[in-house]
């Protein structure tokens, strides 16, 4: 039998054929589905925030949705649709309705369907150039007279010709409030849609809008019988951007799971039917070369039109990807001509990669890190490298490109470590040595890192002379090497080395890092501390920390900061601490460091400050929020030990104190300060025991040329009643014209106490009149309870009484009980919201529910909130919140 098979002219050419309201053009009767509204299913979820918006279009003659396949658009406007009061015409555009002829003809009977009268001659048009200007004039001039109006809705639309997008403008534009119309498309229609948009007549939802929130991705599959978390909910959603279809998918996968919630976190997506509604959908449409395209950039996070061609070998990738944004085939585009696939599909195209060409993905990656390398990202450079296991490459562009101080930025020294963690290059060069030894150091373990760093020095000497910037890289990882074991005199040697390469390293490169110098400086600005050469580590510190360079060097400045705020706490100054310490949190803020940037050492300083104010309870708060993991350098560790031991001794904990002051630090050189407070704990202890000659021997061989060392001695001097030798000390004591208040007061209700003890009530009363002035401006509370009761009555005659009330004493007596709590730090309004939520116990995902933001924002804003009240619960910190009457 032979078959019969029809041949379907182009459309300019098909004969006129006298058609019917029930018959096309072509004498085929009209299909009665593309003119109906599509039919919701069950599992259909009306997502009211959409709905809401397409009512608000009542208004506009123009309304398009545009979103990629399966993003949920025309089930959206058939739901909008079907609850109109107005007539509602729909046509399906598929291949056959795309030209003007044959559209038109549609058009028009979608139009009698949906009851809008039409002129009993207009008939259909049998070809293109039948819809001339007198049928599309009559059809308008009859939409415009319509009083009841009608909408439009046209559903994929971009399968259309251009010719029609013409025509269409035209009737738009002419038909007044007769018509309104909805366009549901994949691409932008070439309509004069900038026209409308500068009237306000354009009502538009695109992809950001359709995609699913993960509210509604975990009520859309309870609807599929799935109840789910919302964090599992959240998850999928960031998987497939809230894709309409992908979420339908899984959900329906899931049900054929024995257990569904573990689908929804680790499905395959590259074996699912995820995959093939992709594939099908979106991949084979494609032309050959684009085909080839996807699959090659799908090993790369985001892309460039010139990265792209690097892989493709081709010159053709800037008008494919604009193309592909253009028409929503999963094509992000990031702005400034880079673009990125979504995470679904490009997981889809990496299996389908693996399998149409095996042993390709390691050379793309290869590809893409050379070409990274002078035109990307570190880190991105980096991944591809480790992927492609070119480590001798990797090793070498990072010393060659001077990028070995980006390990340490805090920026993505995380993401590098992780990387480089498992290289393992055989053989061994001095480049993969050092990148070796630097992973090691930001791991804080100097032992393999100092044998690594050697290993690169024998190899960079065997090629003599070495390149400068590997040898400023050595230098570099010397400087963090002191550091960390606390060798001041190796830290000054290494920055020496560094400053000399530095004449022989390119200018250029030097400017294009200026974290080098930075950190270089910061880790001799510790060391120097350590040491207790504190002004000469002033010096080192303050030229970063007045650095306002860019986010390479934001924690340097950041370490800088705080470390300059624990040499203010020890001479003194606590309000410039604190100034410090806000400082680097202001610039941890700004560059989003990671928490672990200072390693806790502005918490620290921040915990001391408020041992000195009294406010115990804030420093207890804030030493237990300073995480206690490995210190980066001894200078934390031992000022972790001081503040411990400051607050156990305002405690009245004395032999707790003692023990927390004299835990070791391991370190290549003792710390003078650490030493000194070591010691005027155990002193404090003994003195507390009612053990004055035991306070003074265990301060007998400490030196007094630390004004803080010298202030304790004469205290156990005095407790002795050795007044003679107590105001020696104080006279003789080194720098104190220079002390801050904290000592000065200290030293100054010492000398009260002498002369109290003298029986000179007239010297006593200008003493304490002079330490109550000083002490007022910090609210420093904690030398007064440290003095004793001996000044209680002087405190209950005028004036002393009103310099201390409101701050030291209640009025009547030394106030025993804490201060109320102070905010140092206002709340911005959002972080007001948040706080009056978690009052009203609210849990993360609600919040963000709520104030329409993500989780992890409200995490960043409770992070804040905490940091501010000095708490580290929700129930401390609307506790404290009441206190401050901020609820």
């Amino acid at each position: 039998m032979r078959r019969v098979v029809r041949a379907v002219a182009p459309e300019d050419e098909i004969p006129r054929h006298p058609a019917g309201q029930d018959v096309d053009p072509l004498g085929d009767p009209f299909l009665r589905s593309r003119f109906a509204l599509p039919a919701r299913p069950v599992t259909f979820l009306r997502r009211e925030r959409l709905v809401v918006r397409l009512r608000h279009a009542s208004s506009t003659p123009l309304v398009m949705v545009n979103g990629a396949a399966g993003a949920g658009k025309t089930l959206l406007v058939a739901d909008w649709a079907a609850d109109l009061e107005q007539p509602v015409a729909w046509l399906t555009v598929d291949e056959t309705v795309r030209r003007p002829g044959m559209f038109w003809a549609h058009l028009i009977r979608a139009l009698h369907s949906a009851g809008v009268p039409m002129p009993a001659d207009i008939g259909f048009p049998t070809d293109a150039r039948q819809v001339d200007r007198t049928l599309l004039n009559r059809l308008t001039a009859q939409l415009s007279g319509n009083s009841t109006g009608v909408t439009m809705v046209i559903d994929e639309y971009d399968k259309t010709v251009p010719e029609v997008s013409e025509q269409l403008a035209f009737v738009l534009h002419h038909a007044g409030p007769g018509l309104r119309l909805v366009l549901v498309t994949r691409t932008e229609p070439l309509l004069p849609l900038h026209r409308y948009r500068a009237s306000g007549e354009l009502a538009e939802i695109r992809d950001a809008e359709l995609a699913f929130t993960p509210e509604e991705a975990a009520e859309l599959l309870d609807l599929h019988g799935l109840r789910v978390s919302l964090a599992v909910a959240d998850a999928l959603v960031d998987r497939t951007r809230g894709w309409a279809a992908g979420l339908r998918l899984c959900a329906l996968a899931a049900r054929q799971s024995a257990d569904p919630e573990r689908y929804l976190k680790e499905f395959e997506a590259g074996h699912s039917t995820v995959a093939d509604f992709l594939l099908v959908e979106v991949l084979q449409r494609q032309p050959p070369p684009t085909q080839d395209l996807l699959l090659r950039v799908s090993v790369l996070e985001r892309f460039c039109a010139d990265l792209a061609d690097e892989l493709t070998g081709r010159r053709d990738a800037a008008p494919i990807l604009a193309g592909l944004h253009r028409v929503n085939a999963f094509v992000d585009d990031l702005g400034h001509s880079w673009y990125r696939l979504h995470p679904l599909f490009r997981e889809i195209l990496r299996v389908h990669l693996r399998e149409r060409c095996p042993g390709l993905e390691p050379e793309l990656h290869r590809r893409a890190a050379h070409w990274l390398r002078g035109s990307g990202t570190l880190p991105e450079m980096v991944s591809h490298g480790a992927a492609a296991g070119d480590w001798e490459f990797t090793a070498r562009a990072l010393i060659d490109d001077l990028a070995i101080g980006q390990l340490f930025t805090g920026l993505c020294s995380d993401d590098l470590t992780r990387l480089l963690a498992d290289m393992d290059p055989v053989p061994a060069t001095a480049e993969s040595d050092l990148v070796q030894a630097a992973c090691d150091l930001s791991r804080h373990d100097v032992d393999r890192g100092l044998a690594h760093l050697h290993h690169a020095k024998e190899h960079f000497a065997a090629e003599a002379p070495g390149p400068p910037a590997a040898k400023l890289s050595c230098a570099l990882l010397e400087a963090l090497a002191a550091r960390l074991s606390g060798s001041p005199y190796q830290a000054e040697q290494a920055a020496q080395a560094a400053g000399e390469l530095q004449r022989e390293v390119p200018v250029q490169l030097l400017e294009q890092h200026p974290e080098v110098p930075a950190l270089l400086l910061t880790h001799v600005g510790s060391t120097r501390l350590w040491a207790g050469r504190l002004e000469e580590a002033r010096a080192a510190l303050t030229v970063v920390s007045g650095d306002r360079g860019g986010a390479s060097t934001a924690l340097p400045r950041q370490e800088s900061l705080v470390h300059l705020a624990l040499i203010d706490y020890l001479n003194g100054w606590p309000d410039r601490a604190q100034h410090h310490v806000s400082a680097a949190i202001a610039e941890s803020e700004r560059f989003s460091l990671p928490e672990r940037a200072d390693s806790g050492l502005g918490g620290l300083v921040m915990a001391a400050v408020a041992v000195e104010r009294d406010e115990l309870d804030q420093a207890q708060t804030l030493l237990d929020q300073t995480p206690d993991y490995e210190a980066p350098d001894p200078v934390t560790a031992a000022g972790r030990s001081l503040v411990t031991a400051r607050l156990l001794l305002a405690r009245g904990r004395e032999r707790a104190a003692m023990a927390a002051s004299a835990e070791d630090v391991p370190a290549d050189v003792a710390c003078p300060w650490a030493e000194g407070y070591a010691a005027l704990a155990a002193s404090a202890a003994h003195l507390a025991e009612g053990r004055p000659d035991a306070a003074a021997e265990v301060l007998r061989d400490l030196g007094t040329d630390q004004p803080a060392c010298a202030v304790g001695v004469a205290r156990a001097h005095l407790a002795a009643g050795d007044r003679s030798s107590a105001l020696s000390v104080l006279n003789a004591m080194p720098g104190a014209q220079h002390i801050g208040p904290a000592l000065r007061v200290r030293a100054t209700l010492l000398r009260a106490q002498a002369a109290h003890a003298d029986g000179d009530d007239t010297a006593t009363r200008r003493l304490l009149t002079e330490a109550l002035l000083t002490g007022r401006r910090d609210r420093l509370r904690r030398p007064f309870r440290e003095a004793g009761e001996w000044m209680a009555p002087f405190l209950e005659q005028m004036p002393l009484r009103e310099l201390a009330t409101g701050w030291l004493t209640s009025g009547d007596a030394v106030a025993g009980a804490e201060p109320a709590p102070v905010l140092v730090e206002r709340l911005s309004e959002r972080e007001r919201d948040v706080l009056a939520l978690l009052a009203q116990m609210m849990s993360t995902e609600e919040i963000a529910a709520d104030l329409f933001v993500s989780v992890n924002t409200v995490k960043t804003h409770v992070k804040s909130l905490y940091r501010k009240l000095a708490v580290s619960r929700r129930i401390d910190a609307v506790r404290r919140a009441r206190g401050l009457g901020l609820l």
